[in-house]
Order: C-alpha cells, then structure tokens, then sequence
C-alpha cells in the first residue's frame, strides 16, 4: 500500500510511473532506551496512510495486551516485531519499514538504544543519509544520547535532526527546550557535527511531526517530515565529487564487445571523459555509456552501466576506474576506525579478509593505536577489541588497494572484514589515510633468487610445521627429522618454541593475542628461511587454524607441510616434560593450551602422527616418507 494520492482511483499507471521515479532517502532513528523512536516511526507509517483495516486492528490488540499507553493505540507496537522486544518494551534488532509520500520514498532503520546493541545501530547507519536523534525532553542528553551522536559522527552522518520529544510531559516550555539545545550543540561541537536541526515534537500525538501543533506557538521552525522530504540525499552530494566506479564484473558476451559494469560510486561520467585504472595506473577514454536500455549520454553517482573504452587495457573485478585529473588513492596500509561485532575478540596479526568495494584482499591489522570509550570519547590502551569496541589501528593488506578516505566517500572508504574460516562477517572499517610507509617502501629486485639458492643446495626448499599439545612431542620428532635430513646432505634449519621465545619473540606473553604475533613472526622467518633455499623445521603449539593457514599461504603451493603431532591430553599431560601442566592445574600458569586456552585441531594435516602409539622413530619416518611423496627430496 502507498500513501494517500487522488491519481491511485483516477490515474494508477501515472501515480506509479510518478511513485518510481521518486527519489529515495535512507535514515536513522537512535537515541537512548524509551525516548520514542519507534514510536515516531510508527506515527509516520500512520500518517503515510501506509496501514491495512487488519493491521489496524492487530496493532489495537496488541496495543491493549503489550502497549503502555493505558489501552490507547501503541504505535511502537508497528516496529517492535521482535516478541523479546514487546515484552521489554525495548528495540533489539535493526528494524527496516517503507513509506512514502508525494515528494519522496523513504526507508526508515529503527536502531536499538541499549550499549550491547551497538554494531546494530552501525550497522542502520552505513546505509543511512540522515540521522534523527530522539531525546526525552525530561531527562534532556543521557549517556546513550552521546554514545549514538558519537557513532553518527563516526559514520559520516551529516544531516542530523536532534527531535527532542515528549514535550507534553514538560508542559511544552520553551526554556526546557533551548536548554537541551544548547546542551547538546556543545557536546556536538566536540564532535564536528555541525549541520544540525532541533525540532520540539509529541510523537505519540503527533505535534510537529507531520503539522506544527497548537501548543507549540513559540515554534516556528519546520515539520520533520518537512525535513525529510526537503534534505540533500548523499547520491546528490557524491554527484559533484570525483567519478569513481568500482569495476564488478568484466562483460565480454563476444569478441566484438569488452564492457566494464559497476555502481558508479561518486561523480558525473560521459562518453570521452578521460579516466585512471587504479591500482594499475592504466588510462583510457570513455567511448560508450551501456546500459539494458540503451546508450546514455551522461552517467551519475547511484547508477549501474557498463563502461567501454577506446583502449583495450587490462582491467579485474575490484579495479576503480576514476576521473583521470582526481584519481583515487592506493596504498597497502592504512589508518582506520574499526567497529569489532563479533563475539570472539579482533587479535591483532590475525589475517582476515576485507571488503572493499567490489575487491577482497587479506588483510592484518597490525596495530591497535587506542580503543573509544564511547561513553567518555576517552581513548584507552588495548591489545584487542571485543565484541561492540570500537579502536583506531593500522591496517595492512597483501596488495595495493585503491580507495578514498570515508569522509569523501563512503563507498569506496568503508569495508568490512570477514574471518577466513568461518566467513562470519566480524568488523566494519572507515579508511582515514594511507600510511606515509606505504608509499615510502618499495621491493628491492634482487638478481639471486629462491630458485637459484635452492639450485645451488640441490634441493627442494619446504616449512614442515609440526603443531600439537604440549608434550606431544613436536620438538622431538622435529629434532630426529632434522638429524635425519642432514645426515642425507639435506640443508635445513629448526626453528622451536622456546628457543625463538629466548630472542625474537621474548617481549611475547601467552595470550591470545600475544600467541597469533608469535606464529605471524615465526611464519615470516620460515618464509624467509625458504627463500633462502632451506628446509625449515617449526615446532610450535601454534593452537589456532587461522595463524597456521596463514603461514602455510605466505610460501608458494606445495612448500608447507602440516606435521600434526597428536597426543591425548592425558597422555600429554602425564608426560609433562617441563612441569607446565602441574603448574596450569594449580594456576599459577595462564592461559595454557589444553587447560584453559583452546586448540584447534588440524582438519585435515598433510602428514598425522599419533604419538602415543608411534615411537619418535616411526614418527620421523613417517615424516621424511611424506617429504618423498611430496616430491621435495629424494
């Protein structure tokens, strides 16, 4: 159903071609617990004319079993879809509703108020193009009222609507209003929030939410639906940047045609504008605008076409091609605002992958500068970020990246990072700006290469990784592989737990944390150490499935061997070679593998050794077989 329109009984097919062609604005509704989004919301789907006699009369009931206006129609009750969130009278859940009017359509995000539901309201706001900020003229700004206005400001919201409601309840005064207001611009100075409109309303009654009411005389400025219909949308705004267009898929139907389709994400394109590859540099000019309808003579931010160029260049899914006079950027680190959503905590030198744009590369973040309180705004030290923090660190991909930074645009400064093993989606990113080493460091060539080092000591070079408990028996078994290796004229080097511990890694702890640097050092020495020409031996704990996956990726295909040395707990634990599990059961050793810090077994190991049943010289054997078989010794 649509709004209320004369053209819907005398005219239908003009009132829908006039409804497509309206135009589209996406906002927010946030704020702290009970100030009356949903309410609001509700208010305008009634107004809109956007319900059914049946809803109607659902909303009626519910209103009497679960509302708490004595009976009277509960207009939250129209978003509050979730039973939990009736029964709490509270918004869990990121609720999406549509309505239009005459000028406009609209898609509403009602975004829970509660601190634990933050990478809900962040995840309303990435799509949003303004922002309408509820608060309780009783209680003026609260805790949850900066919280949100701060994750506003971190989102690049900048058109903000402070609604300041249930002016009833304060006999509609004037003074209680221009004291919040002059609250809450201080607090948003702090911020840069800057293009702010304070409206005076009674959702429930619906004072200054579709008309200005009567028992607001003192008010003269606009509606909020006045507001909404009235606002810049961001694809107006991106219009007059620089063009950008992420390349999503190449389309060549036939040799005669080699077209380049994606959303263009910024600026203004036409039929002989100059234009950039990025990362590649590559230029060209524009000779056709496609699309299923027909040639365009002009292409804007918002729009899907298929590009084709008077050159034939080299162009990949996760290019952006840009204006050539304002390219876009490209780097391999960044600086940038992370929002963590996961239930397990962000490690730093664990590789996830990041989406950007249309492109997914691995990346790492290296460093976490300071995590937000965002209560305070107070920056605080962190080694990690759980679920909801949000921290400032640095970011390194595996390859160079075009993007832009998130103020200037969103779509191509925002990305989210995927874990690698499950594909849960775990963070969500804003890129600020390339890091002065990026672009200051550069590869050396260099004449002697792997091959050649690896000629000259007529061998194969390999990581043989052997992982298991402690007191499964890696160090030994790698010991005696090693032994047996060289005694062959093999050239071989063994990197071990707790000698790298005595140097490299000696400022590392046992942490979760502390454990993923670890392996992410010892794997860059092993890649080393294998571009050398050497057969490297590594016998680490190394507990968790996504720091060994990425040190089998940092050497080429067919150069990792996964040694799963498994022992049973018990068995370990009764070996107890250094004393570590006596002094884990007594606690006076932290987060030890096996006792109270996880281990992920290998799925599916190259080479499986079951120590409690194999001697250390079966074990080795079994090794340097699996060596034979792989093709990398004799």
């Amino acid at each position: 159903m649509a709004h209320s329109s004369d053209l819907i009984a005398g005219d239908i097919e003009q009132y829908l071609k006039a409804h497509e062609h309206k135009g589209l604005l996406r906002f927010i509704t946030c704020g702290s617990v009970d100030d009356g989004k949903s309410t609001l919301i509700g208010r305008l789907l009634f107004e809109s004319k956007l319900l059914f006699e049946d809803q109607l009369a659902a909303i009626e009931a519910d209103s009497k079993k679960y509302g708490t206006q004595g009976g009277e129609m509960d207009f939250a009750l129209l978003v509050d879809g979730l039973a939990a969130e009736r029964e709490q009278g509270i918004t869990i859940d990121v609720a999406y509703r549509f309505f239009s009017t005459d000028k406009r359509k609209f898609i509403v995000a009602d975004t829970p108020g509660h601190e634990q539901y933050t990478r809900n309201m962040v995840t309303g706001a990435s799509t949003a193009d303004a922002a309408i900020l509820m608060v309780d003229a009783r209680h003026g700004i609260l805790t949850q009222t900066r919280r949100h206005s701060f994750l506003m400001a971190l989102m690049g919201l900048r058109h903000v609507v402070v609604a300041i409601n249930k002016m009833d309840l304060v006999d509609y005064s004037k003074a209680r209003f221009d004291e919040i207001v002059e609250e809450y611009r201080a607090f948003a100075k702090q911020l840069g929030l800057e293009n702010i409109t304070f409206i005076p309303m009674t959702a429930l009654k619906g004072d200054n939410v579709i008309e200005h009411g009567t028992d607001m005389p003192w008010y003269h400025g606009t509606t909020l639906m006045g507001y909404l219909e009235t606002v810049e949308v961001d694809d107006e705004r991106l219009q007059r940047s620089a063009f950008r267009m992420p390349v999503q898929w190449v389309n060549r139907p036939n040799l005669d045609f080699r077209g380049f389709t994606g959303m263009i994400a910024g600026g203004v394109v036409r039929p002989g504008d100059h234009i950039r590859v990025q990362p590649s540099g590559k230029t060209s000019t524009v000779s056709r605008l496609y699309t299923f309808d027909g040639d365009l003579e002009e292409a804007v931010a918002g729009q899907s076409i298929t590009l084709l160029l008077e050159d034939e260049i080299d162009i990949s899914r996760g290019d952006v091609i840009s204006a050539i006079e304002q390219p876009a950027h490209t780097a391999d680190q960044f600086e940038t605002t992370l929002v963590w959503m996961h239930d397990e905590p962000l490690l730093p030198g664990r590789p996830y992958l990041m989406k950007l744009g249309t492109q997914t590369v691995t990346a790492t973040i290296t460093d976490i500068k300071y995590q937000v309180n965002v209560n305070t705004l107070e920056h605080v030290a962190a080694k990690q970020l759980d679920l909801n923090a949000i921290g400032i660190c640095t970011l390194s991909v595996n390859k160079a990246v075009a993007f832009d930074a998130y103020k200037d645009n969103q779509d191509t400064g925002g990305f989210i990072l995927i874990d690698r093993m499950t594909h849960d989606t775990v963070g969500a990113g804003m890129l600020h700006f390339a890091l002065r080493r990026s672009q200051n460091i550069h590869m050396q060539h260099v004449d002697i290469n792997k091959q050649a080092r690896a000629e000259a000591k007529t061998q194969k070079p390999c990581v043989l990784w052997f992982t298991g408990l402690s007191g499964a028996g890696k160090s030994t078994i790698a010991n005696l592989v090693e032994q047996k290796l060289f005694a062959q004229g093999q050239h071989t080097y063994l990197l071990d737990g707790d000698n790298v511990r005595h140097g490299l890694n000696r400022d590392l702890g046992f942490t979760d944390a502390d454990r993923v640097e670890n392996i992410r050092r010892v794997g860059e020495v092993a890649k080393l150490m294998v571009d050398a020409g050497l057969i490297v031996l590594s016998a680490f704990i190394s507990p968790f499935r996504s720091e060994r996956q990425m040190a089998r990726e940092l050497v080429d295909e067919g150069e990792f061997i996964e040694v799963f040395v498994d022992a049973p707990l018990d068995v370990a634990e009764a070996r107890d070679p250094k004393g570590l599990y006596k002094k884990a059961r007594l606690g006076e050793l932290k987060n030890f593998t096996g006792i109270d810090s996880a281990y992920e077994a290998p799925e599916a190991p190259d080479v499986h050794v079951h120590s409690s049943e194999m001697s250390v010289e079966e074990a080795a054997d079994a090794v340097i077989n699996a060596l034979r078989t792989h093709g990398l010794i004799r």
